[in-house]
């Protein structure tokens, strides 16, 4: 890698994917935090129809990955999919801004799925593309396109969200929209920069199948993606069927694997492994709470005036954004010190704290419901919750596809990580059941309403999912020396 081409010490094509990744992360994020209000607001779906929806989007967003993943591996490279993934995106969020057609609603959302699928799996391929076999500077390199991430998401959910609900629905999709129009061009700008990395992994894509290249076959299949997507956003009992069925599958290829086609020293990591993806199931279905059921009970049940000023509820999704730019360096700093002591904690008790802290953020939130007069909840009960939830993500999600890659048979480790994003999308979905609970009356509340009735169910899943965390926690603590004998050393 030539020298001139670097640019504060890493390669300029970081720095293009860094930018690339964070107006992505505005667009979804931003997208994300007014969702949930858009149903229930200006569709008037009710609470439980709306909250299945935002649960079918979020679960289709954590699975179309792995699709972009094999289409881009196979055919058209990295670099074209992200191209034609953002391309994807700026459809989607434009078709956002139209308030007048519910269909054009539900093509979006599926524009929005297909283009994160294409783009995200591969925007982080690109930049380890960028480094050579044992470059030092990769980790750091790592570091910094997450801080884009964060940057995407903190100040999406404040603009987006202020915008949306302050000046009206178009005008926050679509600044989210501008976002990643803004992240297309630079994309497309910084190509130079990319030293011809991430292309195609051979010629197959420019080869003739049925008058169609392949690489237009992949566009096609992209189309075809969205079409799907359009359909299972409206049909969510489908999507849930979808789930339960595969969920099987996987379980039952997991285990048939662990347990006939693998030698003991890898039938252990297997087993152990598989066992934490299902634990990280339990832990996504709470912490995914914020974007549905917690973002109503922001806006209807909390006291949101600060200042003499009301904060729009959805400017509070940046609250867990915000809180890992300042907790992930101290947590970095920990687990090093810890290390160094042999006293850091092994990934089985890392999954179980993260248990424990979702668990803990929801009891807390109780606490200050029940404590507080009347209906309104007060605004620091809310920043404590994100706060606990946003400890508990540090200590399971970094780890996590990290202890995918070592503990899985290198010859099945993408069958594997489709597992623990399979994992996400379900524990999404299962987050979307959970919030139709909160609902007093089932699904038939919508619009503003708030009584004391929908207070105690609120106060009533959430004291049940934080005692189910915990102690599912605990269990996880009680069965760890079980699995660090299973990770033989991989801990």
């Amino acid at each position: 890698m030539q020298v001139s081409s670097d640019f504060l010490g890493h390669p300029k094509g970081l720095y293009v994917c860094f930018a690339t990744e964070m107006w992505e992360r505005f667009s979804y994020y931003g997208m994300r935090a007014l969702l949930i209000f858009y149903l229930t607001q200006h569709w008037e779906f009710s609470d439980g129809v709306s909250y299945l929806i935002y649960a079918a989007y979020t679960s289709l967003v954590y699975i179309t990955p792995v699709f972009g993943g094999i289409i881009a591996d196979q055919i058209l490279g990295s670099k074209k999919s992200v191209t034609y993934g953002a391309i994807l995106l700026v459809l989607g969020h434009s078709g956002m801004a139209v308030e007048s057609n519910v269909q054009i609603f539900y093509i979006s959302l599926a524009l929005i799925v297909a283009g994160v699928g294409f783009l995200k799996p591969n925007i982080s391929t690109m930049v380890g593309s960028l480094y050579k076999e044992g470059d030092p500077r990769r980790d750091s390199g790592f570091t910094i396109f997450y801080m884009g991430i964060n940057i995407g998401a903190f100040s999406a959910s404040l603009l987006c969200g202020y915008l949306g609900q302050t000046f009206g629905w178009a005008y926050g999709f679509g600044a989210a929209g501008i976002g990643m129009l803004l992240g297309l061009i630079i994309f497309l700008w910084g190509q130079k920069y990319l030293e011809g990395l991430a292309e195609p992994p051979s010629n197959k894509y420019k080869e003739i199948k049925m008058g169609l290249s392949y690489e237009y076959w992949a566009y096609l299949s992209g189309v075809a993606i969205v079409l799907v997507a359009w359909f299972l956003v409206q049909n969510q009992q489908v999507v849930q069927n979808l789930l339960s069925g595969f969920g099987l599958i996987f379980i039952g290829a997991w285990l048939g694997y662990a347990l006939f086609k693998c030698p003991p020293q890898e039938r252990d990591r297997l087993i152990a492994i598989g066992v934490l993806i299902l634990f990280s199931l339990i832990f996504w279905a709470l912490f995914e709470q914020a974007g549905s059921s917690l973002n109503i009970l922001t806006d209807r049940g909390v006291d949101r005036t600060l200042f003499g000023y009301e904060v729009p509820a959805s400017m509070f999704q940046s609250l867990n954004a915000g809180f890992i730019f300042t907790i992930a360096p101290l947590f970095a700093m920990l687990w090093i010190s810890l290390a160094k002591k042999g006293m850091e904690p092994s990934t089985p008790i890392k999954f179980a704290m993260g248990l424990i802290f979702v668990g803990l953020g929801f009891l807390v939130l109780v606490f200050g419901m029940q404590s507080s007069s009347g209906l309104q909840t007060g605004i620091v009960w809310i920043v404590l919750i994100y706060l606990l939830h946003t400890i508990g993500e540090l200590c399971l999600s970094p780890v996590g596809l990290s202890s995918v890659t070592k503990l899985s048979p290198q010859r099945i480790v993408g069958f594997m990580m489709g597992m623990w994003f399979f994992a996400s999308a379900a524990g999404n979905f299962v987050a979307g059941k959970i919030a139709q609970a909160t609902s007093s009356d089932g699904s038939s509340v919508t619009g503003e309403v708030f009584s004391i009735s929908q207070k105690i169910s609120f106060m009533d899943v959430y004291t049940s999912v934080g005692l189910i965390a915990i102690g599912c926690g605990i269990f996880l603590i009680l069965i760890t020396p079980i699995l660090k004998k299973l990770m033989h050393g991989a801990s």
